[in-house]
């Protein structure tokens, strides 16, 4: 089951699932020690000596957020019992701490009492071997731990302050389910402490009068001794826990309000999205500055491994995103983490280079991440890299000075990456041809020499460029300006195919026998977004013509595919179709048609793409990375990362355009007074053009 309405701090991430269960629960990164490990945490109720768990086959659940925030607002109505329940959950943006708020309100004509039962799965450390949990009277609390890892958990009512009613004990082992089961008579044993494969459960009685309704708060601290729990512990006492989840509320308010722009006339919805889009972007950043893919350990089923990495891909885009966004800061750290990533590796003198590029994927802590990526073929050794991810790292860095010209900041990036990797993409040539020498695709599946990679060599290149020249290397500067154009000559000569009017995905290697792959690819593009191609060029627009032709579903649900016959976590009953409907690459679609338009009219055609990935999200804002093309259902991870940060620079995009179409008008307006010229600009073009 996916996972909806994430929530963290950098150090903390809770993540729930669609029946609001915590599933995946990660600290001290964000992507490293999941000490949920996917196992359910639940929430039961019992009342009027019934008992339920809460979840979506009993319940009527709405899963979202307080406005703009990290705070969750979660309703959930039993179908049969005369309750209805209000949650509020938040991690504290500084302080390691989860809390949960409960309103209980009755749907029924007499007082009743209700009882809550907050149920916790820990698996210290990834693993439920040798965990310990135990009930401190010192705090009234329940206390889980193994090794350097402390979870403390503890709750109030309006006449109550500390654990009261508790069951601790072992799940998953000789035929134990798990503590959870203790709560479904409405009384816990209160066993005090328990070791090995454990769970808890706490239990908390509320008094909720006729038609009014009563609250209560849950909490856990988080750390790395019994010290460090206990002190958050006690400044939550201090404080208090509404007070916590207020100061939380006005944060996140504060942080969105920094991205605010004029939107000019996109839909409030698409807005809405944005902002959205933007929190749950915070929820997957690490402190460290790792840019993480995606938090969903369900996908562990398909291979035994996760989302939960780096790509320096997917990192550089969200990067780009957020700074254009307004948030700087977050930008640099995830900079500042690739910088310290491009170092020689040292595996082999033998190859190239073993230099100046970025791994396939890394841990949140900086450690390389498990590949696929073989060293060698046929005997031959080679680099096990997507060369697209250094580059547009290098891209992100240049797009950083840009944006904030702050010479300074650049200057400890420039040396150890930029003239590294720039370096790097210069020599990783074709000696003949020109082209970047072959690595993996975007999409991780095939090696050789594709259209996208090579578009975002160009645009690394010139990147680099601009760095160089700002520090008066000029030699460099004008290598890599040099070394671009060479590619981008190159690629007009060996990529594009005259006989079908349209650019190749790549150039693949069959048994030593190199030959063009002419698959229509949504990756394509790339040629617009990156390698700086005119999207008005006969051959550019012709190309993405037919890929628009081919990939975007003709089902109900729309969208567009990855590439023809993609096979990747294909839906039953979608034979015959290109491929699932990705976010991404119907959001490239939309950034397309954006870099087209000359005018308003053209502008908005791009409304309807960015309407169809807020369709897609769940109520919470949540994006996947691709659904089922007739019914809609999430399939692979959520939220993903990759999907956010494209939706919210497909946002930007549209806003910048908009921005200059309100300029170009406004000096048409003026131009048009006595004794002024006309500006040239926008307005040739949108002269000779069509729709």
């Amino acid at each position: 089951m996916p996972r909806d309405i994430p929530i963290g701090n950098g150090s903390l991430l809770a993540a729930f699932d669609f029946d609001y269960r915590i599933r995946d629960f990660y600290y001290p990164r964000i992507g490293k020690e999941n000490h949920a490990l996917g196992s359910p945490w639940r929430f039961g109720v019992w009342v009027d000596g019934v008992f339920s768990w809460l979840d979506g086959h009993a319940w009527t659940l709405s899963l979202d957020y307080l406005p703009e925030t990290l705070v969750t607002a979660v309703t959930a109505t039993h179908r049969s019992l005369p309750l209805r329940l209000y949650f509020n959950d938040v991690i504290d943006y500084e302080q390691n701490i989860l809390v949960r708020r409960v309103r209980a309100q009755s749907l029924a004509d007499h007082a009743m009492e209700v009882r809550l039962f907050f149920h916790t799965d820990l698996n210290v450390l990834e693993n439920e071997i040798g965990d310990t949990v135990f009930f401190d009277p010192k705090n009234d609390c329940i206390v889980h731990y193994k090794g350097p890892r402390y979870f403390m958990m503890s709750c109030m009512t309006p006449t109550t302050l500390g654990v009261t009613e508790y069951a601790v004990g072992g799940k998953r082992h000789k035929g134990l389910e798990g503590t959870w089961r203790d709560a479904e008579d409405g009384v816990l044993s209160r066993n005090p402490i328990a070791q090995g494969a454990v769970d808890s459960v706490i239990g908390v009685r509320l008094s909720v009068p006729a038609g009014g309704e009563q609250a209560c708060h849950y909490w856990m601290t988080v750390g790395n001794s019994y010290h460090d729990v206990e002190g958050l512990h006690r400044f939550l006492i201090q404080i208090g826990p509404e007070r916590l989840i207020d100061r939380n509320t006005d944060y996140w308010r504060n942080w969105v309000a920094a991205g605010d722009k004029d939107f000019h006339d996109l839909p409030s919805h698409i807005v809405d999205c944005y902002k959205r889009s933007l929190l749950i972007l915070r929820t997957q950043i690490d402190r460290g500055g790792a840019v993480i893919a995606a938090n969903d350990t369900d996908i562990w089923q398909f291979n035994l491994d996760t989302y939960s990495y780096m790509w320096p891909r997917d990192g550089a885009i969200t990067a780009q995103a957020l700074d254009r966004a307004g948030y700087g800061g977050l930008a640099r750290k995830f900079l500042e983490f690739c910088t310290q990533k491009i170092v020689k590796y040292n595996y082999s003198a033998s190859i190239l280079s073993d230099t100046g590029f970025l791994m396939h994927k890394y841990n949140p802590d900086g450690s390389v991440g498990s590949s696929w990526h073989a060293w060698s073929r046929n005997e031959e050794m080679m680099l096990p890299i997507q060369e697209d991810e250094t580059a547009l790292v290098l891209c992100a860095i240049g797009q950083h000075y840009a944006l904030h010209r702050d010479i300074e900041a650049i200057r400890s990036l420039y040396s150890p990456f930029v003239t590294e990797a720039a370096d790097f993409l210069l020599s990783f040539r074709d000696e003949r041809t020109g082209l970047p020498l072959p690595s993996y695709d975007l999409w991780e599946e095939q090696r050789g020499v594709f259209t996208y990679t090579t578009a975002t060599v160009i645009a690394g290149l010139h990147a680099a460029a601009k760095l160089a020249a700002l520090f008066h290397e000029d030699q460099r500067a004008e290598a890599y300006a040099r070394g671009a154009a060479e590619i981008k000559a190159a690629m007009q000569r060996y990529l594009y195919c005259a006989g079908e009017n349209r650019f190749a995905r790549g150039i693949v290697f069959e048994e030593g026998v190199q030959r063009r792959d002419h698959t229509l690819d949504a990756s394509l593009f790339g040629l617009v977004l990156f390698g700086g191609c005119d999207p008005w060029d006969e051959k550019i627009a012709q190309t993405l013509k037919r890929v628009e032709e081919a990939l975007v579903l003709k089902t109900g649900i729309g969208g567009m595919a990855r590439y023809e016959g993609d096979t990747y976590q294909l839906a039953a009953g979608a034979a015959g179709l290109p491929g699932n409907p990705w976010v991404v690459c119907t959001l490239w679609l939309a950034q397309y048609r954006i870099a087209r338009a000359v005018d308003f009219p053209s502008l908005r055609s791009a409304i309807p793409l960015l309407e169809w990935a807020t369709r897609r999200a769940r109520a919470s804002g949540v994006l996947p990375e691709q659904v089922h093309p007739y019914t809609g259902e999430y399939l692979s991870v959520s939220p993903l990362t990759w999907s956010h940060a494209t939706f919210v620079a497909a946002v930007l995009d549209f806003i910048e355009k908009a921005d200059m179409l309100s300029r170009t008008q406004l000096d048409l307006a003026q131009s048009a007074r006595p004794g002024r010229a006309a500006k040239p600009g926008v307005a040739e073009k949108a002269a000779g053009a069509g729709p």
